[in-house]
């Protein structure tokens, strides 16, 4: 370690690098139909268009085009997944390329096969129907039992049955406002690790507390995931861990601001406890999805929780597994 690094001067700018940066992943993850030019991303960062591209690179160890290309082509792999009805070249359009013959090449390129090959394997996983072949695997793997109910105002939810059964879960499609979060971000592995989760948490909380963004239960506590876990390396996930807080606030350091985007999201209400949260991923993705009349809507998926897991008689997070969707 280099005594620069207990500088309290160099810690502060390179926790203003982290900040742009992250602007800039934010940037691009809202705009990736749209063509991206150098010198417009470079002034998102607020750097020099002649360093920008290095400075990205040094920070993230990918270049700034590899990175927009990865996301275009993650988002289009998981559209083919969760859309089947949708033609592969609106997908591709939607997800910023010129056509279908550069999104075939890129396509291949990046995942080794053809995108219908790869829609019809991975619908087929999931135990979704591929419309064009007119077939359903049935060795879907559910996990599940699902039910439909009504209540009071005769709301249509489901009741998910699964086979450990401290696991149920209760799903509704609710429509969510638009939600201005302060966020930390963590790009790599995060499965199972409570310790990582804590420490970010931890260091958003000591941030918020003296600027008086703490206001319970007004505020509320969410994790972001901006990638899938079955299509992206685990080395270049991201998740944000997140507290709502005014719009008006302002990105400081490390922390950075977002918006969650208003829209409908299925969310499913499970109790879970550390090594519980990718069966019930599964359940929403694998069970609840395919039998519900939705589809997933290209919005980030997230976790809202609802209790301190230290308080719980079981140590468990009361937590809503949260995915944008849109009618079939």
């Amino acid at each position: 370690m280099s005594q620069d690094d207990h500088d309290p001067r160099w810690q502060q700018r390179r926790l203003e690098y982290t900040a742009r940066i992250n602007r800039v992943m934010d940037y691009i993850q809202v705009h990736l139909d749209e063509e991206m030019k150098l010198e417009k991303l470079a002034r998102v960062a607020d750097f020099s268009a002649f360093h920008f591209h290095r400075i990205f690179r040094s920070c993230t160890g990918e270049p700034i085009f590899q990175f927009i290309q990865r996301l275009r082509l993650e988002k289009a792999a998981a559209q083919l997944r969760a859309n089947p009805a949708t033609p592969i070249t609106e997908i591709a359009l939607d997800c910023g390329f010129s056509g279908s013959a550069p999104f075939a090449r890129a396509f291949r390129e990046a995942f080794g096969t053809t995108a219908s090959h790869w829609r019809r394997q991975r619908c087929s996983k999931m135990g979704i129907i591929d419309r064009n072949a007119g077939q359903l695997d049935g060795n879907s793997g559910q996990d599940c039992l699902i039910t439909l109910h009504y209540n009071e105002k005769n709301q249509i939810y489901w009741r998910l049955q699964m086979k450990n059964e401290k696991m149920n879960a209760r799903v509704e499609v609710q429509d969510l406002p638009e939600m201005p979060v302060a966020y930390v971000r963590h790009t790599g592995p995060y499965k199972n690790d409570a310790e990582l989760f804590r420490d970010l948490f931890t260091r958003l909380m000591t941030w918020a507390g003296p600027r008086n963004l703490l206001n319970f239960p007004t505020t509320q506590i969410l994790a972001v995931y901006h990638d899938d876990p079955g299509i992206t390396e685990e080395s270049k996930l991201r998740v944000s861990c997140c507290i709502t807080v005014p719009a008006s606030t302002k990105a400081e350091g490390d922390i950075g601001r977002m918006a969650i985007p208003a829209g409908k999201y299925a969310m499913a209400r499970f109790e879970l406890a550390v090594g519980e949260y990718e069966e019930a991923w599964n359940a929403v993705f694998r069970d609840w999805l395919p039998e519900s009349g939705w589809q997933c809507d290209d919005r980030p998926c997230f976790e809202l929780y609802h209790n301190n897991c230290e308080e719980h008689p079981e140590k468990k997070s009361i937590v809503d597994i949260c995915v944008p969707v849109k009618p079939m």
